[in-house]
């Protein structure tokens, strides 16, 4: 569920609910659909079923509201009720206007190579996916699906992306040609790999944990050399059985390098782990934000 927002949170989200939705719609019509590339979930099966039923009332934007209605009670049970519901429906609603409003204004594609549409498309549209993402919210069809595999099971966006998507794909395959359903496949991938980076931010750092003799020494010069904070506990070796001090600290990747000279230097026998942390929060790093 969610939690009550100040109302500049409520303003932030709405802006990446806006921006999401727009940059979608601008990546399906002047890159993906010119192309005639299925980018899998509910665009691309709109785009099969503009292209296989031809209906002139019908165009790549309606179909988009149509085909979203059925996932969004799942979305409601599951990911955040009705304040979910409202947010998915201003996306889906904004998206497919906005694609419908692109295509009746006559917009084409600014490119015929169908690999700059392949790239173009998928980095855009997963743009707007991470801003809506960010904003609580989805832009509905599989991407609900994408956001309960990646809570419940740990399971990354672009990862998910593929898992949800396969039967969209191979139905692209058969209406469009199979090479193009290639270039779907790596749209697809490269969407999601943009959508968790924006989704989840750049905020990949380094944890590194120090079995030193020296913990005194080692501790004072990152703290002097680097100012970081370490955390300092006793472990028991396995094999052993002798007590060993041990050393954690949290750092940037920039600073990896650093570490390891100072280790090397302080205690050049000491076990070093360095390992990479999705997110960190707090002095020193960011700070963590409701919502």
């Amino acid at each position: 569920m969610f939690k009550p927002a100040l109302p500049w949170e409520l303003l932030r989200d709405y802006a990446f609910l806006l921006s999401g939705a727009a940059v979608q719609s601008v990546s399906v019509a002047l890159f993906l659909a010119p192309a005639n590339l299925a980018p899998g979930g509910v665009s691309g099966l709109a785009l099969i079923l503009t292209r296989e039923l031809q209906l002139p009332f019908l165009g790549v934007g309606l179909w988009i509201l149509l085909l979203n209605l059925p996932l969004l009670v799942l979305g409601v049970r599951y990911l955040g009720g009705w304040q979910f519901l409202l947010r998915t429906v201003i996306v889906v609603v904004l998206y497919s206007l906005g694609t419908a409003a692109l295509e009746y204004l006559g917009v084409r594609g600014l490119t015929n190579d169908i690999f700059l549409n392949t790239l173009f498309g998928a980095i855009i549209g997963g743009i707007g996916s991470g801003l809506v993402f960010r904003a609580q919210a989805t832009t509905g069809g599989t991407d609900i699906l994408v956001l309960l595999l990646n809570r419940w099971r740990g399971i990354p966006i672009s990862q998910s992306y593929v898992l949800t998507d396969t039967l969209v794909l191979a139905l692209a395959g058969l209406s469009f040609g199979w090479e193009k359903a290639l270039y779907a496949v790596i749209a697809l991938y490269v969407g999601g790999v943009a959508a968790e980076t924006i989704a989840e931010g750049a905020n990949i750092s380094r944890t590194a944990i120090i079995i030193t003799q020296k913990p005194d020494e080692v501790a004072h010069a990152v703290m002097y050399r680097m100012g970081r904070g370490v955390t300092r506990w006793t472990g028991t070796g396995g094999y052993t059985g002798a007590e060993r001090p041990v050393l954690f600290i949290v750092l940037s990747r920039a600073e990896a390098a650093t570490l390891k000279a100072i280790v090397a230097a302080t205690d050049p026998h000491a076990f070093l782990v360095i390992g990479q942390a999705q997110e960190v929060y707090g002095e020193g790093f960011r700070q963590i934000l409701r919502g």
